[in-house]
């Protein structure tokens, strides 16, 4: 593991490192912050994945955690959302594909299913790595993310409800099978057939029997891809009856950007913070 930055923050330490991904088979960068009270004792975990086009870079640089997640003592990774480098497959010209558009899902269709291993990379190969280096607690992991993110969160939940005990999303593409621009990404990475498909879509997983006991979602009313992409009312619908506890919080003039997650990143880390206690 390379150390690429260490910087001081409210008194813990903002990292960002390098490794090899056998998962990826590729080169994978991924930020850590580390709070003061991980000196003396292990910390609970919260995994921020980011959406589209993003970067680790994104949530660390225009996020503004590490304030209260000092405060609150706790540990935040942040990994990159597709794997890199100049063997990996990409479609230049559309960036709902490829790299910077992993969909957090584990593909099957050649040539993406050699690299395309975000699912593992983020479940299983990541943790190890976190569990090793830093001073985690990993008996106590959250998870949250925005757009893609907030999809790749929320499933990663529905499909781990035993490994994390919380899970909230900043404007989240609950149902990806069927959206504009997430839907032709999972036929490239996962093939035609759609049932393959339901094992990535949060609203399908719910509907085929996946629990988790509740989830925070917040969501701009002026968000471009509110009615294309993201449609959160879908998700309401699918756990009626399910006893998934669900805060749908919609708020006038808010956006898609960081500035939107920025103002409602307290409220996240907050919620996630009680129940990783």
């Amino acid at each position: 593991m390379k150390v690429i930055s260490q910087n001081t923050a409210f008194g813990g330490m903002q990292g960002v490192f390098q490794h090899q991904s056998e998962a990826c088979n590729c080169e994978m960068t991924f930020a850590v912050f580390v709070p003061p009270q991980a000196i003396t004792k292990k910390r609970p975990v919260l995994w921020f994945l980011s959406g589209l086009t993003c970067t680790h870079a994104n949530v660390m640089e225009k996020g503004e955690y590490r304030r209260l997640a000092a405060e609150l003592g706790l540990i935040i990774v942040c990994p990159d959302t597709s794997p890199r480098g100049n063997d990996v497959p990409d479609e230049l010209t559309n960036w709902q594909m490829g790299k910077g558009a992993g969909f957090y899902l584990d593909a099957t269709e050649m040539p993406w299913s050699e690299h395309y291993r975000m699912y593992t990379y983020v479940t299983e190969e990541l943790p190890a790595l976190i569990g090793e280096h830093f001073r985690a607690d990993m008996t106590r992991q959250g998870i949250f993310g925005h757009s893609m993110g907030g999809h790749g969160a929320m499933t990663i939940a529905l499909k781990n409800p035993d490994r994390f005990k919380s899970c909230s999303a900043f404007a989240p593409i609950v149902e990806p099978s069927t959206a504009d621009w997430s839907a032709p990404a999972l036929e490239k990475y996962l093939g035609s057939d759609k049932a393959n498909w339901r094992a990535y879509d949060a609203c399908a997983l719910v509907q085929d029997g996946a629990r988790f006991p509740e989830f925070l979602i917040d969501q701009g009313k002026a968000d471009s891809f509110l009615e294309s992409g993201l449609r959160p009312w879908l998700f309401e619908d699918a756990i009626q009856g399910t006893g998934i506890g669900l805060t749908l919080r919609m708020h006038e003039r808010y956006d898609h950007s960081y500035y939107f997650i920025s103002t409602f990143m307290d409220d996240h880390l907050r919620w996630h913070a009680e129940r990783l206690a």
